[in-house]
């Protein structure tokens, strides 16, 4: 894209906070990359305003889609008109489609993304145990992604332990033989550790899990891509972990995000 003109396509991206977010450059690499005549922009969107940001966008005729992320993955849902059906099996959705009659289709990409980063790094998650801090929108995503790809176990934490219960009701229903349990923030005995929390952005936050009890076998993994050393990953290196960081997830889900949004090769 070399300007902005009448006939630009408008791609959003919508969070709270917006500081953070890497997708608006690796969408406009792509639409520059493929000559095509669109833009992603960043939205800094409350939830509280959120419901009224989605109904101004409808009528926006060279509206695209957008890209949801954090906290605004479940809030977005009531708000599309259609579902995929695995937006509707996690309750979550991070990209929006909007049709040409205006309605918008929600799915969600973070599980896929999230075990395909993985897999870009040379690491495998079937028959392993995973221990998932976190029960929002990207976390029931990526804990269904992960029993998808096949671990034997998954424990699931959250400082609400009704949500974790809740997740674990959905996933058992589709996923019946799988072990999965309600953790503490103790993640000793599992193979993979993954914080699916936004914990470690504001330097301010405190750790998503107890990291004392980290030990060197196992691999660290966060969906956080800044800072791109968070604290928890830096906690997991001086235990001798292997570490995996948040920016894969979202390089993986980039292709997918513009065929979800209706960009063309």
């Amino acid at each position: 894209m070399t300007e902005i003109t009448g006939k630009t396509k408008i791609y959003f991206i919508v969070a709270d906070p917006i500081h953070q977010v890497k997708t608006p450059q690796l969408i406009n690499q792509l639409l520059t990359a493929r000559q095509s005549d669109g833009v992603m922009v960043p939205a800094h969107v409350s939830p509280a305003d959120l419901a009224d940001f989605v109904q101004g966008i409808r009528g926006i005729q060279n509206l695209g889609g957008m890209v949801v992320t954090v906290p605004h993955k479940t809030g977005i849902v009531a708000l599309c008109d259609a579902l995929t059906p695995a937006a509707q099996m996690v309750g979550a959705v991070n990209v929006v489609h909007r049709s040409k009659d205006g309605r918008l289709l929600g799915d969600i990409l973070d599980g896929k993304g999230f075990v395909t980063g993985l897999a870009s790094k040379g690491i495998g998650v079937s028959g392993r145990s995973a221990y998932l801090a976190g029960a929002g929108g990207a976390a029931c995503a990526i804990a269904f992604g992960l029993v998808e790809a096949g671990v034997s176990k998954l424990t699931i934490y959250n400082r609400t332990v009704a949500k974790a219960q809740e997740m674990i009701a959905r996933i058992s229903a589709s996923y019946p033989a799988v072990t999965l349990a309600v953790g503490t923030d103790n993640p000793a005995g599992h193979d993979l550790v993954v914080n699916a929390t936004s914990l470690g952005m504001d330097p301010a936050d405190p750790l998503p899990l107890a990291a004392q009890y980290l030990t060197a076998d196992q691999l660290v993994a966060e969906i956080i891509m800044k800072p791109e050393l968070t604290p928890l990953l830096e906690a997991a290196q001086k235990k001798g972990c292997r570490i995996h960081y948040g920016l894969p997830m979202l390089q993986s889900q980039i292709e997918l995000m513009a065929q979800s949004m209706g960009i063309e090769k």
